[in-house]
């Protein structure tokens, strides 16, 4: 992380934990009807009524998950928040509230805890989400993040990995591989200030794929538009892996096959550029870069009126019989079988 030698550095020791936690949490508002008591006790309540309730966990550490020297904690804060909601999202149903934990070193004021949780502030405000609890503690290994979110959802909205059925229509939202590609450039560029720390990068070009890899949002929107749309999928799964990790795992949970069309995979102009520039093949990387946090579904046929004409949803492919097998259909026709090489925190580290 790199330091302003001459910033106000408060200890954290001088606050203790429970004084940390008042300071840090002290500006969060409570937004949903459903949180009946949220920080300042010993727990949370909620109340979803006649709703079912999701529940999920991730966690982020340093050096595995993130670099401090080009993501500021801000944007470290605002994104370990969309990590979880984009998984709340994949289920159709709607986050509600988070818990934040930190394991934390000494390297870190308390002015840093207060940029990370300005960023986690910013992202409740957005996304309408309230912080209800959580924990610190002392780390020996650099800043550990983990954040559980809640969500609601009616049981006859609830999508699983699942329900995808043979003739199914294969749908993503957005434009993949941008958040690698925006990581690959600011590793690049730290090499380069590393030989040079004067050396000043010029990121002009790469303004949209650089967002996507420190800023990245979670698609809330799209679960608004399915609804509107009258559209329930049959089968939906973040994209938190890389696309062919995402597409297998439907396929496996479903007991169905796929083909996956390459000339439909939706890249923005920066990526194919950026691709080009660094002399990777932009598929791959759609395939497998992952951090897009879009969202993959499944639909049945009879809904293509619906989303054929949406801007957000690009149908990619269709699902088959299981014994088709997972297939990649390349732009001149020929079959490859579909290889999950995605991000993988157990044995690789970025």
């Amino acid at each position: 992380m790199i330091e302003d030698k001459n910033q106000e550095r408060t200890s954290i020791s001088e606050l203790g934990e429970f004084g940390l936690i008042e300071h840090l949490t002290q500006h969060f508002e409570i937004k949903q009807t459903s949180t009946v008591k949220g920080i300042g006790d010993d727990a949370a309540v909620l109340d979803f009524k006649s709703k079912k309730v999701v529940v999920t966990t991730d966690l982020l550490i340093e050096r595995v998950h993130f670099d401090l020297s080009y993501i500021p904690l801000k944007h470290l804060g605002y994104k370990a928040i969309m990590v979880n909601l984009s998984d709340v999202y994949a289920m159709n149903a709607e986050a509600t509230q988070v818990t934040v934990s930190i394991a934390v070193s000494n390297r870190f004021p308390l002015e840093a805890l207060e940029e990370l949780y300005a960023g986690i502030d910013v992202a409740s405000k957005i996304y309408g989400i309230d912080v209800v609890g959580g924990d610190t503690t002392s780390s020996t290994t650099g800043l550990i993040i983990s954040v559980t979110a809640i969500g609601q959802v009616d049981e006859k909205d609830v999508v699983y990995r699942n329900g995808a059925k043979p003739n199914d229509l294969l749908v993503v939202t957005g434009d993949l591989g941008a958040a690698y590609m925006g990581l690959q450039v600011l590793e690049r560029e730290k090499e380069v200030f590393k030989v040079n720390p004067n050396n000043q990068p010029d990121l002009d070009l790469y303004t949209y794929i650089i967002e996507r890899q420190l800023k990245p949002e979670a698609r809330k929107d799209i679960i608004k538009l399915l609804k509107d749309l009258n559209v329930k999928p049959t089968s939906m799964i973040d994209i938190s892996d890389g696309l062919s990790s995402e597409i297998i795992h439907l396929c496996k949970q479903s007991g169905v096959g796929v083909e996956l069309y390459e000339n439909k995979i939706p890249l923005d102009p920066q990526v194919i550029s950026t691709c080009e520039e660094f002399d990777i093949d932009s598929t791959t990387i759609a395939l497998n870069g992952g951090e897009d946090y879009e969202l993959l579904m499944t639909i049945s046929q009879e809904d293509f009126p619906k989303i054929k004409a949406n801007p957000n949803l690009t149908v990619i492919g269709y699902m088959t019989e299981k014994d088709k097998g997972m297939n990649l259909v390349t732009r001149a026709e020929t079959l490859i079988p579909l290889i999950a090489k995605g991000w993988n925190a157990l044995n690789d580290q970025k």
